[in-house]
């Protein structure tokens, strides 16, 4: 998380936020810059904070703050969301940039906090975040699922926030923190309204954030002989190996392009999005969206684009023979046909084009198994960067 602090010069201010009962405002005007006695204020507030506040005894907590006069370039922000960054090459960052700074335990909170300076965002969207009372805090949350799944349905820039399918309440965390719920969408001014209609126990706080969540800001195109573990990539391809089912509900298939094959897979959380990719074949055109596993490497699947459909066959009968007009008798297994009145022959039974289960178009997983980068399609609809947009439910 980042927040730019300082003093505003003048001009409109926008609410963003209410902290307990006290409304809290951000100017988009320029800002001046706090004087040295400020700054180290301003340092000892945020030290307490995180020192305080941290829950530095879980070990997958590794918290770090930075404070930075001047931003530097968005270098840093992509490399960090697309791969992984050297904690020695932000401190050298930083150190560069005479930033104050310290991490605790591995420090690698460290980038976070940097990469999040160093965002200018191409895209961008926004979370609604309510905070509880802290004699809450670690109590089961009470916040009514039917009212989220009506929010969600009557705020059209919201997203992500009620998986209907799979009855999954996605706004509210499974973790003992401070939030009580988050709603995410494009509209800032909506998402207060959203919240409105969301019917839970008592907030104490909320805050509106800018945020990269449903920006695809992880993504890079990729040849298959340049994915990497650990990356997030695109990669276009034609299907060589029909999709199959193992152990566990999980579904592969292999990906093929002219610099070589990778296989890909699609979890058995990600749910009825299984069953799209089960409706691919050998020739079919796609073009992949997803992280990369290690071992074996593989495209852990977000979401699919199909661009082209191979034509699938099937037989209906045996042919006819031209002479007599009775249907000939095959000779054996790939022996061809042969009519026992006329002794003429056939290589091919009839056939018929065989119906497909999907169709050209994007496919995504169901928003319980969607990681907070990717980009629904929802909004690229709404951007209007698709030509066609499939669904779980309705190939």
């Amino acid at each position: 998380m980042c927040i730019r602090v300082g003093k505003a010069c003048g001009g409109s201010r926008q609410k963003i936020g209410v902290i307990n009962g006290q409304e809290v405002f951000c100017s988009p005007t320029s800002f001046t810059q706090l004087d040295q006695n400020q700054q180290k204020d301003l340092a000892m507030i945020v030290k307490e904070t995180v020192e305080t506040q941290a829950r530095v005894d879980d070990e997958n907590t590794n918290p770090g703050y930075v404070l930075l006069s001047e931003r530097p370039n968005n270098e840093l922000y992509w490399k960090a969301v697309t791969t992984i960054v050297p904690l020695d090459e932000v401190q050298s960052l930083l150190k560069k940039h005479h930033a104050c700074f310290e991490g605790y335990k591995n420090c690698r909170g460290l980038i976070g906090a940097t990469a999040a300076i160093c965002w200018e965002p191409d895209d961008r969207t926004f979370e609604l975040i309510a905070y509880r009372p802290q004699q809450r805090w670690g109590s089961k949350r009470l916040v009514d699922s039917l009212s989220v799944q009506h929010m969600d349905a009557d705020c059209p820039s919201a997203f992500d926030n009620y998986d209907v399918r799979n009855h999954h309440n996605r706004i509210v965390p499974n973790s003992p923190c401070p939030i009580l719920y988050g709603i995410r969408g494009d509209d800032p001014e909506s998402l207060v309204t959203a919240s409105t209609l969301v019917k839970s126990e008592p907030m104490e706080s909320w805050m509106l954030f800018e945020t990269n969540q449903g920006t695809d800001d992880h993504l890079q195109k990729k040849s298959i002989i340049q994915v990497k573990p650990f990356e997030s990539v695109i990669v276009q391809g034609s299907v060589v190996e029909n999709p199959f089912t193992i152990q566990g509900g999980h579904v592969l298939f292999t990906l093929n392009d002219s610099t070589g094959t990778i296989p890909c897979a699609a979890y058995e959380p990600t749910k009825e999005f299984r069953q799209i990719i089960r409706g691919l074949s050998i020739g079919d055109l796609v073009e992949v969206y997803g992280g990369v596993r290690e071992h074996p490497l593989t495209i852990n699947l977000e979401k699919i684009c199909v661009k082209h459909l191979t034509l699938m066959t099937e037989k209906i009968e045996n042919p006819v023979c031209q002479k007599c007009g009775k249907h000939m008798k095959s000779k054996g297994t790939n022996q061809g046909y042969k009519c026992r009145n006329c002794r003429t022959t056939s290589t091919h039974p009839n056939l018929q084009q065989k119906p497909r289960s999907i169709r050209p178009g994007f496919y995504e997983v169901p928003i319980c198994a969607r990681r907070h980068l990717s980009k629904p399609l929802k909004r690229m609809a709404q951007q209007s960067t698709v030509a066609a947009i499939g669904t779980s439910d309705t190939p």
